[in-house]
């Protein structure tokens, strides 16, 4: 517990360094948890001067060394008494020799520890939203550039009816404003233990403003006021862990919608379809034993993190569901680790996302040569339909078209160029009802997009208008 001087030699989190933003790991630092502590201290001290408790100068003492942390001092204290909020509690007050004696009067280390970690939670989810909101931009620029622009869409993996790029991206970003809208409400919503003392029945503070013309709920008032939380209307000796799972819950949710996107670019990376790719740097080394490689590492890692922040809700869950009675400390250690690590993994896997996005690369070539490919197949729809109302009969269509449509395939497999067009073309059933010119347009495929430019334009006005 004395060594605290920590180097290369023992081991470090990869979130320590190398996932993960400067910003949200000063959120979940030490220095800055115990930040939060003193700042919590001040206000009950505040709160408890105005109740007559304390004197002005006890609480300007305090106020005066608030953010003095000195966390090597506090673990020294803790190697010998084994408490770190009481650690703290001795190292603060060893700074105040005016206000020291009262740090902590009336309450338990929930009423701090528990409205800090609100708060650490409450920064956190900014930042993730923030994030978020500058990865939907990204993504509403590029829908806007690409809403017209037409590609294969696949179901099954399976080419299936032309969609286009800038609509395949709306469904990412409409994932996401989904887990938008979820963060902004379980913002709205997060509320602190408050000063409730051990059980949360307040009693040690009813105890202290005796004859004071306060209760403990007006102190509890006044003291949340200043840290700008709600408190739960009722909690045992820690606020409700059921809102530690709601959070994880988000968290994993927009963990999820990052996977599925990250997913589809690296199928869309791999040569068969060689539509997209993330951006590689001029110098980056794709593979150590094969220098031609271009993983696509970038959304190997989101699918990484993604996958760890999947599992970590359900501990969250136990958490919740297995704290006995007024509380037991089973929590306390898991909590020390799945809080941080789930927005750490969450945030990186934000700017990663939005490296991508940003930098998309988009092989048009491969894309035209897909939809030459595999589009025509799906166009025989728009035929059949034009061929029944010329007045064929549509099982026979259909049965000639699926008939061409099987030989095709078969030299494409072949390696040869879908020679669909062609055969539909010249066929001597379908030119009794349509023209080969009419034939011709109907089969290129191009076109053939339904709405979906309309579509992505509807929703670049949702997204503009939440947002803004």
């Amino acid at each position: 517990m004395n060594n605290r001087h920590y180097d290369y030699s023992t081991y470090l989190s990869p979130l320590t360094w190398r996932y993960g933003s400067p910003e949200m790991r000063r959120i979940w630092s030490e220095e800055h948890k115990r930040r939060l502590w003193r700042r919590i201290w001040v206000a009950l001290a505040e709160a408890q001067h105005e109740a007559g408790l304390v004197t002005a100068e006890q609480v300007a003492d305090l106020r005066a060394h608030e953010d003095q942390v000195d966390v090597a001092r506090a673990h020294e204290i803790e190697a010998e008494i084994h408490h770190d909020k009481m650690a703290e509690v001795r190292a603060f007050a060893e700074q105040c020799p005016v206000g020291g004696g009262i740090i902590h009067l009336g309450a338990t280390s929930a009423d701090v520890e528990d409205n800090a970690d609100v708060l650490r939670l409450r920064e956190s989810l900014i930042l993730i939203r923030e994030k978020l909101t500058v990865l939907l931009k990204a993504f509403a620029a590029q829908i806007e550039r690409r809403k017209d622009q037409p590609c294969m869409g696949y179901t099954h993996l399976q080419p299936a009816e032309p969609t286009t790029l800038g609509y395949r991206l709306c469904q990412y970003a409409q994932e996401l404003l989904i887990d938008w809208r979820n963060l902004d409400r379980l913002l709205g919503d997060l509320k602190g233990k408050g000063f409730k003392g051990a059980v949360g029945t307040s009693a040690s503070y009813a105890q202290l403003l005796q004859g004071s013309g306060l209760t403990s709920q007006d102190l509890e008032r006044r003291v949340m006021e200043r840290l700008g939380l709600e408190a739960f209307p009722v909690a045992t000796q820690t606020y409700p862990r059921k809102q530690d799972w709601l959070v994880l819950n988000a968290l994993a949710s927009v963990a999820q919608s990052l996977q599925k996107f990250a997913f589809d670019l690296r199928v869309l990376q791999a040569p068969p379809f060689g539509e997209w790719s993330e951006p590689f740097r001029a110098r980056q080394v794709g593979s150590s034993a094969m220098p031609f490689k271009r993983n696509p590492v970038i959304a190997e890692n989101i699918c990484s993190l993604a996958r760890y922040v999947a599992a970590l809700p359900p501990v969250a869950w136990h958490n919740a569901a297995d704290s006995l009675l007024e509380r037991t400390l089973d929590d306390s250690a898991n909590r020390r680790l799945i809080l941080p690590q789930a927005f750490l993994a969450v945030d990186a896997m934000l700017g990663l996302a939005r490296r991508i996005v940003e930098g998309l690369v988009v092989q048009e070539e491969a894309m035209a040569r897909n939809l030459a490919i595999y589009g025509p197949f799906a166009a025989t729809e728009a035929l059949l339909m034009e061929l029944v109302k010329a007045g064929a009969d549509r099982q026979a269509m259909h049965e000639l078209i699926r008939q061409h449509s099987m030989a095709s395939w078969e030299a494409i497999r072949r390696g040869e160029e879908n020679p669909l067009r062609e055969r539909l073309g010249t066929d001597e059933m379908v030119l009794s009802y349509l023209g080969a010119e009419e034939v011709d347009a109907l089969l290129d495929v191009s076109g053939y997009i339904g709405d979906a430019p309309a579509r992505c334009e509807a929703f670049l006005r949702l997204l503009e208008e939440i947002l803004s």
